[in-house]
């Protein structure tokens, strides 16, 4: 593979789906490269996360998704196809439950949930996200973070923004790129 592919491949990752590289299951997935190097998250590490975030309170998958990659300083964001099937497998153990609000499913701790997770506290360790960023450079996390603020700030003006500030910020946003690969490119 060249090296344009491979940059290409951890960018955006392979056709075949999360967690099966262009070789097949077991091999590389988008999601399991973090900052030059192989990361993956065990199933278990999103069906934990999952849990201890519910304890706290009601969220959709969406939330559940956001607030590990924020937890995570952005090290781990965990793909619809690994948090959609967790919570199914959860729900059809008893141990959350899906409520229609808004047009969608928030999940919550059933009270079967709340046993097993105050049953198995000490077995999780540290929480998931804190697994995902262990050893992440302190200037790493604070880029990552300033990406996500810039994200969140981007869906803001698209979706309340008007043409013209659509078209300001799309300007803007190319022009930082560039500025950013000027900079990997000064080395």
């Amino acid at each position: 593979m060249h090296r344009r592919d491979r940059l290409y491949y951890w960018r955006m990752g392979p056709m075949h789906g999360h967690g099966a590289g262009p070789f097949g299951p077991g091999f590389p997935g988008p999601g399991d490269f973090a900052f030059g190097r192989a990361r993956r998250m065990r199933r278990g590490n999103v069906r934990a996360a999952i849990l201890l975030l519910l304890a706290e309170e009601p969220r959709n998958g969406y939330q559940l998704m956001q607030e590990l990659e924020s937890r995570s300083g952005g090290a781990w964001r965990p793909s619809p196809g690994s948090v959609y099937p967790a919570l199914q497998l959860l729900a059809d153990e008893g141990l959350i439950r899906a409520e229609q609000r808004d047009g969608g499913n928030v999940y919550e701790l059933t009270d079967a949930g709340r046993t097993h997770l105050d049953e198995n506290r000490e077995h999780l360790g540290d929480a998931p996200w804190e697994q995902a960023s262990a050893g992440v450079p302190d200037d790493v996390r604070e880029l990552m973070r300033l990406a996500m603020q810039v994200g969140m700030a981007t869906r803001q003006v698209t979706h309340a923004g008007n043409e013209s500030q659509r078209k300001e910020a799309a300007e803007l946003l190319a022009e930082t790129r560039r500025a950013l690969y000027r900079i990997l490119a000064e080395q």
